[in-house]
């Protein structure tokens, strides 16, 4: 166990346990792609997979952390930030930077890190680490946890530091996280709303064994196409156009541009639909609305891939599959299917075998259970 894992290892360095033993879990986006950064509704879920760091206070400005999983360690000054070629570590100094930019005092620690969120495969490991640190500076430096804020804090740290351009999905996720529920959040508002996942189903991640080409660019594109069809329509964002509106004007816009604005559009109403048929309990009309969301990304938004599609469609073809999607940017990575989870373990083995027929690749299956977020607990060395 991860977290046994952090604390042997912090015993074993200092010959006692840590003050503090934190945590905080990746993430998997049920339906709402591309939807973010267009003021509208995504609806992820915490995944019980995550990054847990041991710690203790020191008595100076020094953050020493080692991390297990990679056998490196990052030594730095709270007072004279810089940054370095470790890329993992970038992520603890970034939210250190914003936490001070954002007026928080903070005091120094050294620690143990470890994770099991899958690095590259979409399932926010950078979120995990953003707010597990966030959080251990909040522990030794005693300021309040702030979940909102604190997600806020650390997109900050990833678009401004690292500089990586992402949106709020994935912190505050990591952040306000329910166990057994998804969260639908309106990234205008920050409001969030949980929601129950369907009785006796399960979250597959079906992980393609391709990674993401040429996403920058293509991001950035749709993000500008959506911005022009919202200066079309004479809003802030395309969240502000009704289907109706859509329908009825559309025809001004050029046909590729018209085609985005209609995902971002019907994949927001997808999206609020979604979290009605979860507090139904329906799991019919949930995996209904994720089938469309992917024929929509495919078709629309143009963002999925042919071993994405692949093995949506080998999800789809199994008994006791709901639907399934992509899910994250696309060009590559991971899909997600709905499934009964009596069945789990044949549809696996069947997803598997019918994708690398089709592909010849072999995929990675993680079953996901929603998790709480950001969590803290004070340790007590056993007697």
């Amino acid at each position: 166990m991860l977290k046994d894992n952090v604390i042997n290892a912090f015993n074993l360095q200092f010959g006692t346990y840590p003050e503090f033993v934190v945590r905080a879990p990746g993430r998997v986006n049920l339906i709402g792609e591309h939807t973010d950064y267009n003021d509208g509704f995504v609806f992820p879920m915490a995944i019980d997979r995550a990054v847990w760091i041991a710690l203790k206070p020191s008595d100076s400005q020094i953050v020493s952390v080692h991390s297990l999983d990679f056998a490196e360690s990052i030594r730095f000054n709270l007072d004279s930030i810089e940054h370095t070629d470790k890329k993992w570590g970038e992520y603890i100094k970034g939210v250190a930077w914003s936490l001070m930019q954002n007026g928080y005092p903070l005091r120094g620690w050294e620690g143990f890190v470890s994770g099991d969120v899958p690095l590259g495969a979409g399932l926010s490991s950078s979120a995990a680490l953003e707010l597990a640190t966030a959080r251990a500076f909040s522990a030794v430096s005693r300021f309040p946890w702030n979940p909102s804020q604190m997600a806020q804090i650390c997109q900050a740290a990833e678009n401004q530091w690292v500089g990586v351009n992402c949106g709020i999905m994935d912190q505050l996720i990591s952040a306000v996280g329910i166990k057994d529920h998804a969260v639908l959040i309106d990234c205008r508002s920050l409001e969030f709303q949980p929601f129950p996942l369907p009785p006796d189903t399960t979250i597959v991640v079906l992980d393609t064994s391709t990674r993401r080409g040429l996403v920058d660019s293509a991001y950035n594109e749709r993000r500008q196409q959506c911005e022009t069809a919202a200066d079309f329509f004479g809003v802030g964002a395309l969240r502000d156009v009704t289907l109706q509106n859509f329908e009825q004007n559309a025809g001004g816009l050029d046909p590729v541009v018209q085609r985005r604005a209609r995902h971002i559009i019907t994949e927001n109403i997808r999206t609020v639909n979604a979290s009605e048929a979860m507090k139904a309990g329906n799991p019919q009309v949930l995996g209904e609305l994720m089938n469309q969301s992917h024929e929509s990304l495919k078709n629309d938004f143009e963002v999925s891939s042919a071993a994405l599609n692949d093995i949506v469609n080998s999800a789809r073809k199994q008994p006791g599959c709901y639907g399934s999607r992509m899910t994250g940017a696309g060009f590559g990575g991971c899909a997600i299917a709905l499934v009964q989870t009596p069945v789990v373990e044949e549809f696996t083995q069947s997803v598997c075998s019918d994708y690398h027929q089709t592909t010849g690749l072999t995929p990675i299956v993680y079953l996901c259970q929603a998790s709480d977020g950001a969590s803290l607990e004070k340790t007590t060395e056993p007697e």
